[in-house]
């Protein structure tokens, strides 16, 4: 059986990489929600060797991420665990820090504003949430492939879009995080860092 792989992984993962590096210098435990193929967590988890990454997916995903993770055979890159953002949590650990790419404008807004909630308590106070992505601002898309992509997400589920950073960043302040810093990445992405106070 293939690994799963995405190009768009490879692409990004060096300059997400080159961001994240200056950020957990401090942490020690990352929650990767959605790890998708498990390509990200993989390569973070060889080149950030202080850090524990837990990868998390649903069922579907699994065996995927597993044979990445059995195939790089690293040892601080744990096997998914089942995380279903839009069901109540049956996951009690706490992390240093959650990261999380290409997740928000897939999930239904329902369930990707369920998931941010669901970070402040996953989250270690101090912790950061870590979310790379297409954004629009002030209701405006960054860029016309932006605007593309989103067309092209919708007649796959209306539900599906990409997300207003102002909606995003009013949910994350009332659940207690501020902004530590928005950086704009390769490809109309955005990588914002959030702190649980």
């Amino acid at each position: 059986m293939l690994k799963p792989f995405s190009q768009a992984c490879n692409n990004n993962r060096d300059s997400i990489l080159s961001v994240l590096r200056p950020l957990l210098v401090d942490s020690t435990t990352v929650l990767e929600i959605g790890s998708g193929t498990g390509q990200h967590g993989v390569y973070f988890a060889e080149h950030l060797p202080h850090i524990h990454w837990q990868t998390s997916d649903l069922c579907d995903n699994h065996d995927g991420i597993i044979e990445w993770i059995e195939e790089s055979e690293l040892g601080n890159i744990a096997k998914p665990i089942e995380l279903d953002v839009s069901l109540p949590l049956n996951h009690t650990s706490t992390y240093s820090a959650i990261f999380t790419a290409n997740t928000l404008h897939i999930m239904n807004l329902a369930t990707a504003e369920s998931c941010l909630e669901k970070t402040a308590q996953l989250l270690m106070s101090g912790g950061l949430l870590i979310v790379y992505g297409p954004f629009k601002y002030e209701g405006q898309f960054t860029s016309e492939s932006n605007a593309g992509f989103d067309q092209w997400l919708k007649t796959h589920d209306p539900e599906r879009g990409i997300r207003d950073f102002e909606r995003i960043h009013a949910l994350l302040e009332k659940n207690h995080f501020k902004l530590i810093k928005d950086h704009k990445m390769p490809a109309n992405n955005q990588l914002i860092v959030w702190q649980k106070e």
